[in-house]
């Protein structure tokens, strides 16, 4: 689903229809103001509320920004199991405001880090992530610890809903999903200061080896895939 703005209940009523009980939705909620009031105004609700009327809420489905939502609105989320992605690039590109990610964290709620297509480069979506919400807060300790709570772990949670497979470990079993970054620190790294590390020394462009699956894609900055499919046109 695009958002709520752009969807009837006639809509609504045909994707639920259609939908597979495995799958979930995804959806754009309350990313501008003019969404909010467009609700209000059609429905004489709020966003979520709807949402929830329609029952599009629950452990499959991911609600995308979630800028202008209120405590009870937040409730709703947490208690149906819903996820949040938050995008911060994303949201100040296009001068939406702010979203209330830390309190929607503190509430529990499953919450990713993403990009919404602004970038492809998630650490930089850390790095803006993390400021956003100190300047926002007007709290330097903000963010420290939520923003790397959602990229690290809230997205592979998010993802661990769709996919049978272990994710985000780094153990036997588990999908070998991995990245060799290029990083060389200038002070000692350990557990307790890697996430600083990794916020303030590196970016996509440290990324050197990637690995899917088990799958080597690229070496050493070189494609294996691009290699091997030449290879085999010759």
């Amino acid at each position: 689903m695009h958002a709520q703005f752009t969807i009837s209940d006639e809509t609504m009523a045909l994707a639920a229809a259609h939908k597979p009980d495995e799958a979930g939705y995804h959806i754009h909620v309350a990313e501008g103001i003019e969404d909010l009031h467009d609700c209000l105004k059609k429905y004489g609700k709020r966003i979520v509320d709807r949402l929830m009327d329609c029952n599009i809420l629950g452990s499959k489905t991911l609600l995308a920004h979630c800028i202008y939502v209120n405590p009870h609105e937040m409730e709703l989320i947490r208690d149906t199991d819903t996820m949040v992605v938050h995008n911060p690039e994303s949201n100040m590109g296009n001068a939406c405001g702010c979203p209330p990610t830390m309190e929607i964290v503190h509430r529990g709620i499953l919450t990713g880090l993403g990009t919404d297509g602004y970038t492809h480069d998630m650490t930089e979506s850390y790095k803006v992530a993390n400021v956003l919400h100190k300047h926002h807060l007007c709290d330097a300790n903000a963010a420290w610890g939520e923003v790397p709570q959602m990229l690290f772990e809230g997205n592979a949670k998010i993802a661990g809903r769709y996919f049978n497979k272990e994710l985000g470990v780094l153990k036997e079993g588990a999908a070998a999903d991995v990245i060799v970054a290029d990083y060389i620190p200038l002070t000692p790294m350990n557990a307790g200061n890697v996430n600083s590390h990794i916020l303030f020394g590196m970016s996509g462009r440290s990324v050197v080896t990637t690995v899917c699956n088990g799958k080597v894609l690229m070496k050493d900055r070189e494609f294996t895939c691009w290699m091997r499919r030449k290879s085999s046109m010759r």
